[in-house]
């Protein structure tokens, strides 16, 4: 189909920068349309691991890789990118887009040390405090680097407003001007062949027929709108994000593919109906890798929550879903999965709830399903394969994509 949304169908860290890549070798064009460099996509192929935070992973297929308007972009980090991964492929850059400033780092680091055992958990990157001068329409933006003067005076600005903050507020360091400006106007002159109107870019790569994947940074229960608020990111993972975060309408969307771990994972605080006893949690920690790309953090571990799962087919529409590492579950002689959740009025639902305080307080029904216990090849075997059903029938749709190990080869198409 000429428009593809890959969306993460969980808390993230799925494994969506591996469908993607593995979908990019038939895409023209790879668009991320939200988040930034807090989300780190884990790429193994040809023997060797990548791990990319900013730009799309489509850059490493050689295709032409798109920065929309609905990203934040840490300078710092991308042109590290391009320096390492840039003569791949194409790289377009929106103007839209808006800029990670070190004052965004310092703020999001300083707030989450004041909020002690309330923090959200954040990466610390500077991102909900980038999307927070975004939506107070004091950002700035990647167009603002194609004109010295803009650039200067808007960092000017800014850090009149952000340095009392830093200093009063949280006690922090503040930030020079000039060493500011000089920094940026460094990153300027690297980026700006770069910035690009994606959103016109896009429109008429589809409007030729040509194929293109959207990718989201986070998932979809760390949407802003529709996540486990507040522990959420700041922006709309969401598949109908991707039509606002490049620029184009919702209906040329045509295929929308959830990523869902065989299991799932979360980094970061907020509840977690299906998660695992710390004690029992590190072997399957172990045998799938859980730490996180960008941090490093240990990632909190649990069942597969088919409730939670059909919240988010509701919530994207998904055409299909991609289940991924379906591996770590061969050494299981037994596996639980969700089915419904225990309100606190004693009731039972199969649905997500409405409302915060009955999420938070809710417990898991476990269905067990037989293991396995071998690994898995070119054909699943007859309990995994029943694994993989039971998950088409509890969500109603097709699950196409099954991965198998770690590279980008290891994932089986099914019919």
């Amino acid at each position: 189909m000429p428009a593809t949304v890959i969306v993460g169908a969980q808390w993230g860290d799925e494994g969506k920068g591996k469908i993607v890549d593995l979908l990019a070798q038939d895409a023209d064009l790879v668009c991320r349309y939200q988040g930034g460099p807090n989300a780190g996509h884990t790429i193994i192929f040809g023997g060797e691991t990548h791990k990319i935070r900013q730009i799309p992973t489509g850059i490493l297929s050689g295709k032409i890789a798109v920065l929309g308007g609905g990203c934040v972009v840490d300078p710092e980090v991308l042109v590290a990118e391009l320096d390492a991964y840039g003569d791949r492929g194409a790289f377009c850059l929106s103007g839209n887009a808006h800029l990670i400033m070190p004052w965004h780092v310092a703020i999001d680091q300083a707030s989450e040390r004041r909020l002690g055992e309330l923090q959200i958990g954040t990466t610390r990157r500077g991102i909900g405090p980038a999307y927070a001068d975004k939506a107070s329409r004091i950002g700035i933006r990647v167009q603002d680097l194609l004109d010295p003067k803009i650039l200067r005076q808007k960092i000017e600005v800014a850090l009149a407003e952000k340095n009392l903050w830093l200093e009063r507020v949280y006690e922090a360091e503040t930030f020079d001007l000039e060493d500011v400006a000089a920094l940026y106007e460094s990153y300027a002159k690297r980026l700006r062949p770069h910035v690009t109107d994606t959103s016109l870019l896009v429109h008429e790569a589809l409007r030729d027929g040509k194929s293109v994947l959207f990718e989201g940074a986070q998932a979809t229960l760390l949407d802003l709108d529709h996540g486990t608020y507040p522990f959420v990111t700041s922006s709309n993972p969401v598949a109908s994000g991707a039509a606002t975060g490049i620029g184009i309408g919702p209906n040329r969307l045509d295929e929308i593919i959830g990523v869902a771990k065989a299991y799932v994972t979360r980094v970061g605080a907020g509840p977690f109906p299906s998660e695992i006893a710390p004690a029992e949690q590190e072997r399957l920690r172990e045998l799938g890798g859980e730490f996180g790309t960008v941090t490093g953090r240990e990632r909190r571990c649990g069942w597969l929550d088919l409730v939670a799962l059909r919240y988010a087919m509701r919530l994207n529409g998904f055409t299909s879903l991609a289940l991924t590492k379906l591996d770590v579950l061969s050494a299981f002689d037994e596996i639980p999965v969700c089915v419904r959740y225990v309100l606190p009025d004693g009731t039972e639902t199969p649905n997500f709830p409405a409302h915060q305080s009955d999420f938070h307080h809710c417990r898991p029904v476990f269905e067990t399903l037989a293991g396995w216990r071998r690994p898995l090849g070119d054909e699943l075997p007859e309990a995994a394969q029943a694994y993989v059903e039971f998950i088409e029938r509890a969500l109603d749709v097709p699950v196409r994509l099954v991965g198998t190990g770690a590279e980008r080869e290891r994932v089986l198409a099914r019919s």
